[in-house]
């Protein structure tokens, strides 16, 4: 496929520019052009340099342009099915009563290490091509469904695979530090996790992340776990003060961590650490809206001075959420956000919890990442919530839907 293109007669252009006035920079009128799968030129189309013109531009027809999201929280590598868990909660039953009956991830993780690789590729293939159609472009993938050396490993290869046959890049994160399974002592299950599992699975990942909340690890053991991923080159990232406040974002923040995620009960302390350690917060609102909780507080993260990026955490128990269009819906009309803000958090927020400075944005030297919607303003996104938005995706400058 050609990864040189030129597209014309876009009606509104975000492009995430820095320190813009109205936070998404927005250009009306506008082309974009791309060479090599990278953005070289973007502006008025009235401006546009001869070098850059073509006699075969793609012209959108007055449809907006945005940045590919980027995903930057979710499990999508996984197998088995939770819909009898999604009942039993509507009936009233806690997650931690599912879980501690042996229900939860625990049903996943049995579900997971019964699985072939091939299995497991198959579905994140899948869910993928699904996330592709949404736009999103950029995806991270955690493991944390295996618990045991083999199974994490398999799934982590299966992320792999997922990035390798699909045109969506994939970004993997050890998970080992999940949950403690029940069939192991939880200091013997420590030891295995910053041991002989780290060792296997460092040549698989970037990050190594820990669910340090009430009922799964504790700030401490999140240290020990994050210090021993750090040792073998995996950056930290972090679930926390999900379920609880517990101290975790405070642990984020003393370790220079990526991201911290969830944050449903961060308080403005929490918020003045991360923002002055460079953390992002990753907020998951389809998470609360499926468990019917409340949301996180994005507007006072916000207000805070806190990078704040938006993502799915698609998994097949709290949030089997595969559409970056219907989160940014949901940071509107339930966490408070504006259309602006939330389509910023969805794109070049997520950009930086990844911490790949070249997507997320449309300017010259970024990746050309890109979602043209069937729609005249980004705006439409949260507008019309459930809406298949979605005109046509390019990825590294090649149009791969639509």
């Amino acid at each position: 496929m050609s990864r040189d293109l030129l597209l014309t007669g876009i009606g509104e252009l975000v492009t995430n520019a820095p320190r813009a006035p109205d936070l998404v920079g927005l250009v009306h009128g506008a082309a974009v052009a791309v060479r090599e799968g990278r953005v070289v030129w973007a502006g008025p189309e009235e401006d546009l340099p001869a070098e850059h013109q073509r006699s075969d531009p793609l012209d959108v027809e007055g449809r907006a342009v945005i940045p590919g999201f980027v995903d930057a929280h979710t499990h999508l590598v996984f197998a088995g099915d939770r819909s009898d868990e999604f009942a039993r909660r509507l009936r009233g039953e806690s997650y931690e009563e599912i879980l501690a009956a042996g229900g939860g991830i625990h049903s996943t993780v049995a579900a997971t290490r019964a699985a072939s690789l091939e299995e497991l590729v198959a579905a994140g293939v899948a869910r993928a091509r699904r996330v592709l159609r949404q736009g999103t472009t950029t995806v991270e993938i955690k493991s944390g469904y295996g618990l045991d050396v083999a199974a994490e490993v398999r799934i982590l290869e299966a992320a792999r695979a997922v990035g390798e046959r699909t045109p969506v890049d994939v970004i993997s994160t050890y998970l080992g530090a999940h949950v403690v399974p029940g069939d192991m002592d939880r200091e013997e299950y420590l030891d295995l996790v910053t041991g002989a599992m780290l060792d296997a699975c460092v040549p698989l990942a970037r990050y190594c992340d820990v669910f340090c909340d009430r009922g799964a690890f504790t700030v401490e053991e999140a240290r020990r776990v994050l210090l021993a991923g750090l040792e073998g080159g995996l950056r930290p990232r972090l679930h926390v003060e999900q379920l609880a406040r517990t101290g975790g974002a405070r642990l984020a923040a003393e370790l220079g961590a990526a991201s911290a995620d969830h944050l449903d009960h961060a308080t403005p302390e929490d918020a003045a650490a991360l923002r002055q350690a460079g953390v992002v917060a990753v907020l998951l609102p389809a998470v609360s809206f499926s468990m019917r909780l409340a949301q996180a507080p994005a507007r006072m993260l916000w207000d805070s001075g806190v990078t704040v990026a938006l993502a799915t955490d698609c998994n097949p128990g709290t949030s089997y959420v595969e559409s970056m269009p219907f989160v940014v819906a949901l940071a509107c009309l339930e966490m408070g956000l504006t259309p602006a803000e939330a389509v910023w958090a969805a794109t070049r927020g997520g950009a930086l919890a990844l911490e790949e400075p070249d997507k997320g944005w449309v300017m010259p030297g970024a990746v050309a990442d890109l979602v043209v919607l069937d729609a005249p303003s980004y705006r439409h996104l949260p507008y019309r919530p459930g809406s298949d938005l979605v005109w046509a995706v390019i990825k590294d400058g090649a149009v791969v839907v639509g």
